[in-house]
């Protein structure tokens, strides 16, 4: 059996601006827009999925205490230009970029406060 992630989902309270912030976040990735209805958008690429969704019970999105997407980016100067972007965006440092352990990695939080880690 081969297992791989096929896609990641965050919850968001407001669909516009998340779509505003990973737009943004994403420009230049390759990655397409796709919004098949008003409580979900994905940005694909080949087997790469990553989405933002309004919650399906209709309760607030909340970010999970522990729960993290991580983001290789293949070299330390992409890790420190996204960790920029996404600040300059309006997210939130959890941890700048840096040395860690054998990785090049910093940490943010997206404008619902979903944990976000980029990585060489």
């Amino acid at each position: 059996m081969t297992l791989k992630i096929n896609y990641f989902v965050v919850g968001t309270n407001n669909m516009e601006a998340s779509i505003q912030f990973y737009d943004a976040l994403f420009e230049n990735s390759g990655l397409t827009q796709v919004r098949p209805n008003e409580r979900m958008t994905y940005w694909l690429r080949d087997e790469f999925a990553f989405a933002a969704a309004l919650p399906f019970d209709g309760e607030p999105a909340t970010n999970g205490n522990g729960t993290m997407v991580g983001f290789s980016l293949g070299s330390a100067s992409e890790v420190a230009r996204m960790y920029s972007k996404a600040i300059e965006l309006g997210g939130t440092c959890e941890g700048e970029p840096q040395q860690r352990g054998p990785r090049f990695s910093a940490y943010v939080r997206d404008l619902d406060r979903n944990k976000l880690c980029f990585a060489d």
